[in-house]
């Protein structure tokens, strides 16, 4: 048995984040990884000026080889295309980073035990600890290849499992049925000129061969700058129209791309692979009987883009630097009431955003796509696809700088705040 004063499952973004600023806030800390490093996972490897800003929090080099920076974004819709750059903003800077998340997982979680954390991989938590009252006290794993019981206690558990969020779900902590699961698939490709391009582009006019309908979300083709692009699809299917098959969706798309940017069965460098995105706060609540959700187990993806990433990182700083503070005081009331806030804190950043992107959602990109609010007369304007482009990436400075974040706070602000919960 190993104990600590927080035990973080889960090395991933969210995890490994909520790590190093714990660790450097002088908590005793144990970061639990249920595979070794490096592992790979599904995702578009794009990282948005919001995330790269983390990073930059946490001290990650971000010059060292393998960053790989993007300019902006390339919005192609019918046979209009529009070119973004990422703004120039006070709070964020002003470029992406694309790196797969092969090593990228990697360096944050190494970086927690550079900071202090205590890394365990191979470390699969399989159930919580609870005392009478059914306040978790820690997590029982199964260490190592044979799965070795062992068992971690803590006052405190963050839970960063990702989409399976086995700790949450054994603390009887169910996902939103109001909210959906939207799908993402990927695949690499060995592109050396594509994977030069300075800007993520994003396909937004593909159909899914089976029903002729609009892919309910996007594609996209991310350089890596190692000689691959990361080529995907994601998708938000409404409950009346069934599931998507992104497999066939992909292959009709990549058959209308120019044949010399090598997007081919014989340039592919990787199976393709799927995975679900809880999006939209779709499990509640982020905190109780000492268990704070950050990323993916809290379903924090926006339900705007699919981004996920720079929402994880955002979430678990907050979750640090609560249990920072809870830990000053002593268990009781007082540390209660502190720990209380980080729900209250992710509502106060984020309520009125995800309940805007939610409708958005629900009525538009699930049943028509993306193809509405990139038609023909938006395209031919500019100014308003970048509009639209720091609304669906939430890049806006506050207070705000210039005419597009007073609009779009002004938006925000005549969103209804959600009602407290219980």
């Amino acid at each position: 048995m190993e104990e600590a004063e927080v035990i973080v499952v889960g090395a991933g973004p969210a995890g490994a984040s909520a790590a190093v600023h714990l660790a450097r806030a002088g908590v005793d800390v144990l970061l639990l990884e249920k595979s070794r490093f490096p592992r790979d996972k599904v995702c578009g490897d794009g990282l948005t000026p919001r995330a790269v800003r983390q990073l930059l929090r946490m001290g990650i080099d971000i010059d060292a080889p393998g960053w790989n920076r993007s300019r902006g974004m390339r919005w192609v819709c019918g046979d209009r295309q529009v070119v973004i750059d990422w703004p120039d903003l006070g709070r964020f800077p002003d470029f992406g980073l694309t790196r797969s998340r092969h090593d990228f997982d990697d360096i944050l979680a190494n970086h927690a035990a550079a900071s202090g954390a205590r890394l365990r991989t191979e470390v699969k938590a399989t159930g919580p600890l609870t005392d009478r009252a059914g306040r978790i006290t820690g997590v029982s794993a199964g260490a190592g290849p044979e799965g070795r019981p062992v068992e971690y206690r803590a006052p405190l558990v963050v839970a960063a499992e990702g989409a399976s969020a086995r700790t949450a779900l054994a603390m009887g902590l169910d996902r939103d049925p109001r909210r959906q699961l939207a799908t993402a698939a990927r695949r690499y490709y060995r592109s050396p000129e594509l994977s030069k391009d300075e800007y993520l582009e994003l396909w937004a006019d593909l159909r899914c061969p089976r029903t002729g309908r609009d892919l309910p979300g996007y594609g996209w083709i991310f350089p890596l700058g190692d000689g691959r692009v990361n080529v995907g699809l994601g998708a938000l299917p409404h409950r009346n129209h069934g599931a998507v098959d992104l497999r066939a969706t992909l292959d009709q798309w990549l058959a209308r791309l120019p044949r010399d940017w090598g997007l081919t069965e014989e340039n592919a460098d990787s199976p393709l692979r799927s995975a679900a995105l809880p999006m939209g706060f779709n499990r509640h609540p982020q905190y109780g009987r000492g268990l704070l959700l950050v990323g993916d187990s809290a379903g924090m993806i926006s339900p705007w883009s699919g981004e996920g990433i720079a929402q994880a990182m955002e979430a678990a700083e907050i979750a640090a630097e609560t249990v920072a503070l809870a830990l000053t005081r002593a268990p009781g009331q007082g540390r209660e009431h502190v720990l209380r806030r980080y729900p209250e804190e992710i509502r106060r950043r984020w309520g009125r955003y995800y309940r805007l992107g939610n409708t958005a959602a629900d009525h538009l990109f699930s049943r028509f796509g993306y193809r509405p609010l990139l038609n023909e007369h938006v395209m031919a304007r500019p100014g308003l696809v970048g509009s639209l482009a720091r609304l669906l990436t939430e890049l806006m400075d506050d207070p705000p700088r210039d005419v597009a974040d007073h609009m779009l706070r002004t938006v925000l602000r005549m969103v209804p705040a959600a009602r407290r919960r219980r």
